[in-house]
């Protein structure tokens, strides 16, 4: 996956014999639910059971939940069953709505909002 001189790398973290993949891109990689879905793909072939991706290599756009993409996209990643932690700063992104979706989804653990690379592996330790 590239886009013009930015490549997109993958760092591979262990966590309890679990292989989790971080994405490194510094460019957004997650425009539209088939890209969420192709990246899901991608690395549910290479062997990964978790995912690790910054929250500013996704479109704003994920954050608007009246457009369905985020739902849609972490519903694919529940039917693979691949655990995602998206690491940035959310509080950026305004609204009731979003603040209940990120306190609903670190509750249950499957995705996970965390600020800092540290702690999502922390997160996903305990998943």
């Amino acid at each position: 996956m590239e886009n013009g001189e930015i490549t997109m790398h993958i760092n591979t973290h262990t966590i309890n014999d679990k292989k989790a993949a971080e994405v490194v891109a510094g460019r957004i990689v997650i425009e539209s639910e088939q890209d969420g879905l192709d990246l899901l793909g991608d690395l549910y072939y290479q062997g990964f059971d978790q995912i690790i991706i910054h929250e500013k290599d996704i479109t704003p756009d994920f954050f608007d939940l009246r457009n369905g993409m985020a739902g849609e996209i972490l519903q694919k990643f529940s039917t693979y069953r691949m655990q995602l932690a998206i690491v940035g700063n959310f509080e950026k992104y305004p609204g009731k709505s979003i603040r209940e979706f990120i306190y609903e989804s670190n509750r249950w653990g499957h995705v996970s909002f965390v600020g800092t690379l540290s702690e999502a592996l922390a997160q996903l330790s305990r998943i």
